[in-house]
């Protein structure tokens, strides 16, 4: 397993493990015109750990990435609300800079993902 792997699991992980220790933050972004924000929120910080943890098998590598791309271009529109609107983490304002940053770095993200599950070698040395 490549260190690149492994850190970008764990940041999939700890960030989905964040949806369910501190829900609100990603509940107060997910556009109004979404039903259900605090499911969308479970079900998305479920599949961020579930992309993590496939993404160290060899087995389940590429289905994880594909389902980690889906999941970035699905959760996007959040992104960008809270860029507009703005986010609010353990009661304080994220600064507005940092959240348009985390736009282009949604691409970077998939550009990650994709690298993980398809470019690297998936077999051991």
């Amino acid at each position: 397993m490549t260190l690149s792997r492994a850190v970008l699991a764990v940041f999939f992980i700890a960030a989905g493990l964040g949806h369910f220790i501190s829900p609100q933050p990603f509940v107060a972004i997910v556009p109004p015109f979404l039903p259900w924000p605090g499911a969308l929120v479970w079900i998305s910080g479920a599949a961020e750990i579930a992309g993590g943890v496939g993404l160290l098998f060899a087995v389940t590598r590429r289905g994880a990435a594909l389902g980690l791309i889906a999941l970035l271009i699905a959760v996007f529109p959040a992104n960008i609300y809270g860029a507009i609107h703005g986010m609010k983490v353990a009661g304080a304002d994220l600064p507005a800079w940092l959240l348009v940053a985390r736009l282009p770095f949604q691409v970077v993200l998939i550009w990650w993902v994709h690298v993980a599950g398809w470019k690297e070698r998936n077999h051991p040395r």
